[in-house]
């Protein structure tokens, strides 16, 4: 098993485990709890494959990260008040699983038709973001990567460190740069807090009026 492959099961768990709580949060039963899993885990790899047409989705051809995942979702809810005081580790674990997934995204842009720099970008973002993306939508949440923190963000700025690194360089090489470059963004974040500008509209991050807003009223 490569280096990637094994960073890419690493967060293939913590993926399924961040669907999970947040299920358990919604008061979902166990199927909820499993969907969640699922389409935290595996949803950004099934709309790469879709766009770029494969027959079958590789988490369907080979459903061994959908086990993977209802594995991490049965500890969660076996295990959920004991995995909510490791949640640090969760994240560092979820920072390495997007970074495995943004290498894996943009290798897949490369191997597909019509591959260009625009393309490698977006299934590299699509493959890391995509299926917290739809857990949120069926939580009926805003998405998390459009909200808070740099999440997105560094999954570009690994795609672009793989174009620029993919043609003077083995694809391997290329791969582990992206990979390394992602998850350095993603932890450098998390430690200093760092997050996005917005535009300050009078409301919290979450949609409420501030607190200048309601003094007024």
């Amino acid at each position: 098993m490569s280096f990637i492959s094994l960073m890419e099961f690493i967060g293939t768990v913590a993926f399924a485990m961040s669907g999970a709580l947040l299920a358990i949060e919604k008061n979902l039963d166990y199927y909820g709890i499993g969907f969640f899993a699922i389409i935290t885990a595996v949803g950004g790899g099934i709309i790469r494959d879709v766009i770029i047409n494969l027959p079958l989705p590789v988490a369907l051809s080979d459903p061994i990260f959908i086990v993977v995942s209802l594995a991490a979702a049965a500890v969660v809810i076996v295990f959920h008040k004991w995995v909510r005081k490791f949640q640090s580790l969760v994240t560092f674990f979820d920072a390495v699983g997007l970074a495995a997934f943004t290498a894996i995204g943009a290798k897949a842009a490369i191997n597909s038709d019509g591959c260009t720099p625009f393309v490698v970008i977006t299934l590299a973002l699509l493959t890391g973001t995509g299926g917290g993306i739809l857990r949120d939508m069926f939580a009926r949440e805003i998405p998390f990567v459009f909200r808070k923190e740099v999440y997105a963000m560094a999954c570009i700025a690994g795609a672009i460190v793989f174009l620029f690194t993919y043609p003077y360089a083995a694809m391997t090489i290329a791969m582990y740069l992206c990979f390394g470059v992602t998850l350095a963004v993603r932890l450098v974040s998390i430690k200093f807090n760092w997050q996005l500008a917005r535009v300050k509209n009078g409301r919290t991050a979450d949609g409420e009026k501030g607190e200048a807003e309601k003094s007024i009223e």
